[in-house]
Order: structure tokens, then C-alpha cells, then sequence
């Protein structure tokens, strides 16, 4: 049986110092990833990108694995905040104008650096993060759980979890295709004004 590849850090920093260190080591992976790709990404290239020196980066990460589970998690918090933050804001709007303000958001957390995400989308599995993502998809569908519960009188489904499962998977299907192959559609507003639409009629008999 193969050896379990190690992808958490090896240590949390503490100090303004290690977590500056841990910040140049990010960025770094993040840059590496997106010029040459996972294959070709190694601690010592992270590491010079970086400007640290390769035992420095073993304080923290065993591997580039290790590394780029890391930045999967970081990118996912950063998307979540965005979710988080819009669902807030449109608790108390109408359904007709609450939809297309989530799917907007929806669209503006995958513009997050959409080339480091094209290339996490593809790499996630490979790193072992894929549990990150679950999590993730966890969070947001009870933010989205949330939302319909409050509506409930006003929409079709009966059923939320498989409302919420049936939205989730649609929409990011829908986005996640944009960023890897139309990246120019995540700046359409005609994207979100059909995703919308297609939500709507899902929902609203």
C-alpha cells in the first residue's frame, strides 16, 4: 500500500514573523501554480519564488501537497466570506431580487483570482484537500438552507435539502464550466440574468 501523502502544515505560526513567512509562502504557491501549473510546482521553486530559503518552508509544510491544501482552504475561506457577507444582505429582500444578488455573489467569489482557482478546481483531488471542498459545499448549503427556509411559503419545493442540493450543484456546475472554459462569461450580466431565471423557475410555481 502506497504512503498516505502528508497535506496539513507541520506547524501553525505564531509570531509576526512566522506568519509573514507563511503569507510569502502562499503568495508564492499561488504564483507557481498558476506559471507552470502542479506538475511541474516544487518546494524548492515555492520556495525561491518566496525568497526563503528551503528549510524555512520545511518548519511549515512537509511538501508542495501540503502547500497547496493550504491555499485550497485559504481560497475557499475567501469564498465563503463573500457568500456569507451577501446572504446577509439579501435576508430581507423579495425572492425576485434576493436570486440574481446571490448568484452575482456566487460569480464574484469564483472572480477571486480565477486563474489560481481554474488550477485548484483541477488539482484538489490530487492533493487530498477534496475534504476542504466538502466542508465548503457544507457551509454554503446551510447559508442557502437558511435563505429558503425563511421563504418557504413562497417557493415550490417542498423538500429543502434536495432544493438546496439541486440549486448548489446547478449553479456551480454552470460557474465552475465558465471559469475553466469561458472566463469571459463571469463578466456577463447575461450570465447571471439566465442563471437566475433558471433558478426562479425552479423554484416559483
Amino acid at each position: 500500500m502506497a504512503a498516505r501523502v502528508l497535506t496539513t502544515p507541520r506547524k501553525r505560526p505564531r509570531q509576526e514573523r512566522s506568519r509573514d513567512t507563511v503569507e510569502a509562502l502562499m503568495i508564492a504557491t499561488a504564483r507557481v501554480l498558476i506559471e507552470v501549473g502542479y506538475d511541474h510546482a516544487s518546494t524548492n521553486r515555492i520556495a525561491e519564488t518566496a525568497g526563503i530559503s528551503i528549510g524555512s518552508l520545511y518548519q511549515y509544510f512537509p511538501n508542495k501537497e501540503a502547500l497547496v491544501a493550504e491555499l485550497c482552504k485559504r481560497q475557499g475561506e475567501k469564498e465563503f466570506q463573500i457568500l456569507f457577507d451577501q446572504m446577509e444582505q439579501v435576508a430581507p429582500l423579495p425572492l425576485r431580487r434576493a436570486i440574481p444578488e446571490l448568484i452575482r455573489a456566487i460569480i464574484s467569489a469564483h472572480r477571486v483570482e480565477p486563474k489560481l482557482h481554474k488550477v485548484l478546481m483541477e488539482q484538489v483531488p490530487r492533493v487530498g484537500a477534496l475534504k476542504n471542498v466538502r466542508d465548503l459545499e457544507r457551509r454554503i448549503g446551510d447559508l442557502l438552507r437558511i435563505q429558503l427556509e425563511a421563504r418557504r411559503r413562497q417557493i415550490r419545493p417542498r423538500h429543502l435539502e434536495h432544493a438546496v442540493f439541486i440549486l448548489m450543484h446547478a449553479v456551480e456546475a454552470v460557474t465552475h464550466a465558465a471559469v475553466l472554459d469561458n472566463p469571459e462569461y463571469l463578466d456577463s450580466d447575461k450570465l447571471v440574468e439566465e442563471l437566475s431565471d433558471l433558478v426562479m423557475r425552479y423554484l416559483v410555481p
